[in-house]
């Protein structure tokens, strides 16, 4: 199922980012500090709009902004496609790998870490929102 939300001002930021990484992935290496650049734009607008550092979204975007400087040194920067796939991803699909992850922080969940946590944190079909809001409830045994 597609879920392109081109009304969504995030949305755009993430395209615009996913090019830039396939730019770069494809040679363009300027392209990966315009990527870093625009990521961090991002996140401040984010931090700014939600008034917190806490919030998820700010959160998710801390953590991929990481990733992406993770990736920066050139002997490192193989792992670009990583965050390029996950965001063409996000972009079509809805499936954010990152916002999955950053769920699972102990300060973002209730639930105690399991297995089952995690199996369902990242195969639940993706929803519009937050993964937070999106994760089927916990069936206690």
């Amino acid at each position: 199922m597609l879920m392109i939300e081109y009304r969504d001002l995030g949305w755009w930021y993430w395209l615009v980012t996913a090019v830039l990484l396939t730019l770069g992935v494809f040679g363009v290496s300027e392209a990966f500090l315009w990527a870093i650049a625009l990521t961090l734009v991002q996140l401040i607008h984010f931090a700014m709009r939600e008034g917190s550092v806490k919030a998820f979204p700010v959160q998710v975007r801390f953590w991929y902004l990481m990733l992406l400087l993770l990736a920066l040194p050139q002997p490192l920067q193989l792992i670009f496609w990583i965050p390029t796939i996950g965001t063409w991803a996000q972009l079509t699909f809805g499936y954010c790998t990152m916002a999955r992850l950053v769920s699972l922080f102990p300060w973002n969940r209730e639930e105690i870490m399991s297995w089952q946590l995690i199996q369902r944190t990242f195969f639940s079909p993706p929803v519009r929102g937050n993964i937070l809001q999106g994760l089927p409830p916990v069936t206690r045994v």
